[in-house]
């Protein structure tokens, strides 16, 4: 059957700029100076947040990226789960939601509409309103969405406010890049990039409304950096975290699509912005390049006080949710990351 969207170069997050590149670009624009900016891009934070009230703030984030599957309704799921994923991240929930959309002009534009679809349900699905948005001619398909929420000011989770002792949780399996770019060349079966597309498609709010319950100190999702790089950007300058490997959560066939190469330019690129910040315990390339590995549509990584982080795992548990209890946030050492054990 004749695919109705050829994979694009760099789809997904993989698309993404390289966080060094980033980083670079970033620290030469000058810092918003407003009150009531509480989260900007200082942080490197999933989403902006805007006071308007004592007890109301706006989240406003936007994503969008060229297609990693073929299905055109499948691509428009997994594309705004992404986009809202942000405002899950922050504690926040979807109000509206804009569509951003690159298109060819020659191209059939039943795909399009297919797209916009999945898009749609994705937003009904996050309780929002998708209220419209902007579309321009393009030599290849992208899409996303610009995404509003609401929270209440003392209530935001920011990505670098863990704290000593802290449980890091992981609301996601790892593996979708390595998994979408083995698919490209046929090394792994339609029901593993089944099962990679169902976690892709699922949506973060569920695991968000759970911790909301409990005592969120820091939380990012897993997306374009992997974990190691959003993992990084959470501990800073002031904490470590000691991971376990053995208990990280992957797609089933990861570690054959890294022993086939099928690896990523875009995990690459995170590898050599953290590398000198991550030290592995254990010799396995395996184990390095899934927690590199750029996601697309990942789970939540959060940060609780053990109690806490025991009473959501099990919440999330009995919903389906696939949490693990990753690793634990300790005093500051030489690096920010320590990984023990290997992924098996």
């Amino acid at each position: 059957m004749e695919k109705t969207i050829q994979f694009c170069r760099g789809g997904g997050c993989t698309a993404k700029l390289g966080p060094g590149a980033l980083a670079r670009v970033l620290e030469k624009i000058p810092r918003v100076k407003d009150a009531n900016l509480l989260v900007g891009y200082d942080s490197s934070d999933d989403a902006a947040v805007y006071r308007i009230s004592e007890d109301l703030a706006i989240v406003q984030t936007l994503d969008f990226f060229p297609p990693m599957v073929d299905d055109p309704y499948t691509f428009g799921q997994i594309a705004a789960a992404n986009a809202l994923s942000d405002i899950y991240a922050m504690g926040a929930d979807v109000k509206t939601a804009l569509n951003i959309v690159c298109f060819p002009e020659e191209m059939d534009l039943n795909i399009l509409g297919q797209i916009l679809l999945g898009g749609s349900e994705k937003v009904q699905e996050a309780g929002g309103s998708l209220a419209g948005g902007h579309s321009i001619r393009d030599a290849e398909v992208k899409y996303g969405l610009s995404v509003m929420g609401t929270i209440h000011p003392e209530h935001i989770f920011k990505n670098d406010s863990c704290e000593e002792g802290d449980v890091l949780l992981l609301t996601k399996p790892l593996g979708t890049g390595l998994i979408c770019t083995a698919a490209r060349v046929g090394i792994v079966s339609e029901d593993i990039l089944d099962k990679a597309v169902q976690s892709m498609t699922t949506l973060n709010r569920t695991a968000s409304e759970i911790v909301r319950k409990y005592h969120v100190h820091g939380c990012t999702d897993v997306t374009g950096f992997g974990f190691l790089g959003h993992l990084c950007e959470m501990m800073g300058e002031k904490y470590t975290a000691r991971i376990s490997a053995e208990n990280i959560p992957y797609l089933p066939e990861s570690p054959k699509c890294v022993e086939e190469f099928c690896l990523t330019a875009a995990a690459q690129r995170n590898r050599n912005h953290v590398e000198a910040k991550v030290v592995f315990c254990e010799d396995s390339f395996v184990t390095e390049e899934i927690l590199f590995d750029p996601q697309t549509s990942g789970g939540l990584l959060v940060s609780l006080p053990p109690d806490d982080a025991a009473r959501a795992e099990k919440e999330m548990g009995m919903m389906g949710i696939p949490c693990a209890r990753v690793g634990y946030v300790e005093a500051r050492k030489e690096h920010s990351v320590m990984v023990e054990g290997k992924i098996v």
